[in-house]
């Protein structure tokens, strides 16, 4: 198993295979597992300035197809939380969600909270596309504020 682990590391190192590394963090981090895209893509644009801007669009990518998936958990898993819906905080957030509608898909880039909003949204039946188009948007400017910002607003910082 080490081994095995090792070459896929060895694989995905930067910057060998640094743009579908970048794909695969930036997917993986959109889902529910607690992880961070922001430094493989700062890392492959800090070693090759050059790939700013496909760096910042496979991110994004990748972290819309990850947010899509989540979408996808949520909406499958939407009759196996019933339990939880007479909670008054259940009740609060499903108005709030469902005034915002995918709008609220805006949001996915927050951390912590963003992911999760994503699979909410599909548990809330909230259109595909729309949400898929809002969560690309936000996702798309996280990644680049945070890049331009480490690498030319706070370059002397890392």
């Amino acid at each position: 198993m080490e081994i095995w682990l090792h070459h896929i590391m060895q694989w995905l190192a930067l910057p060998e295979h640094g743009l579908s590394t970048v794909f695969v963090v930036a997917f993986v981090s959109a889902t529910l597992l607690p992880m961070g895209s922001e430094p493989a893509v700062f890392g492959l644009v800090k070693l090759n300035l050059d790939l700013f801007w496909p760096a910042i669009l496979v991110a994004t990518a990748g972290n819309t197809l990850g947010g899509m998936l989540s979408w996808w958990m949520g909406w499958g898993t939407r009759h196996a939380v019933s339990r939880w819906r007479d909670s008054s905080s259940h009740a609060r957030a499903l108005v709030w969600l469902e005034k915002l509608g995918p709008k609220a898909c805006l949001l996915s880039w927050l951390p912590g909270v963003g992911d999760p909003l994503c699979a909410v949204a599909g548990w809330l039946k909230l259109p595909f596309w729309p949400c898929t188009l809002y969560m690309a948007i936000g996702k798309f400017f996280r990644y680049l504020v945070m890049t331009a910002l480490l690498l030319w607003v706070f370059p002397g910082q890392l």
